[in-house]
């Protein structure tokens, strides 16, 4: 085996009470050469639900597809949204189903539905584990220091969202293969929205 090459990426989430908020930042890299500087890892797959990710961007986006076009098949089929924890489930098995060739790609599953808000956890292999914030990629170590530090369950959707981009500035700031800007899904009952944030250059 070579050295082994680290596909640049971080992800955060963060759920509150009012809902959750996803955040990613857009720099696509391969070991330390950056291929674009505007990937896209935060994905809405439906008005309640969305994904980020931390891994090869082709993964990635197959993995929101697949997401995207079974909560579609499902709400034509029954008449209503699928669960937020069906959608992490349905993804677990397509994840675990390719557990010999995986998809290089870790997961963040966030949404409002009937039971509230969700933040699940997803390794390559579909392990589900459900938090209340979480950070992947080359980045985490750093990210999840400041939510470690800052985080609070009676947090406001806004100040969720302040410190999901936070924990994102600080990795960007000490990660050399995460940068470019940040997406952000915010997501509640009322619906899901999105955001890209621009990053001041500083000389």
């Amino acid at each position: 085996m070579g050295e082994e090459v680290q596909i640049g990426a971080t992800a955060v989430g963060v759920k509150v009470n009012e809902g959750v908020v996803l955040a990613a930042e857009k720099r696509v890299s391969y070991g330390f050469y950056t291929l674009s500087k505007t990937g896209k890892k935060v994905f809405i797959i439906d008005d309640r639900l969305a994904i980020a990710s931390a891994g090869i961007i082709a993964d990635m986006q197959t993995l929101a597809k697949i997401l995207k076009l079974n909560a579609r098949a499902y709400e034509l089929d029954m008449k209503r949204k699928p669960t937020v924890k069906a959608m992490a489930k349905l993804l677990s098995v397509v994840m675990f189903s390719r557990r010999f060739m995986p998809f290089f790609a870790e997961v963040l599953v966030g949404g409002v539905d009937e039971e509230g808000a969700h933040l699940i956890v997803m390794d390559p292999l579909g392990s589900l584990i459900e938090d209340n914030y979480a950070a992947l990629g080359t980045g985490a170590k750093v990210a999840i220091g400041i939510l470690d530090a800052a985080y609070r369950p009676d947090m406001t959707l806004q100040e969720a969202k302040k410190l999901a981009v936070q924990a994102i500035k600080a990795a960007i700031e000490r990660d050399p293969v995460s940068g470019g800007g940040i997406d952000v899904a915010v997501l509640d009952k009322n619906g899901a929205g999105e955001e890209e944030i621009k990053l001041q250059l500083t000389l």
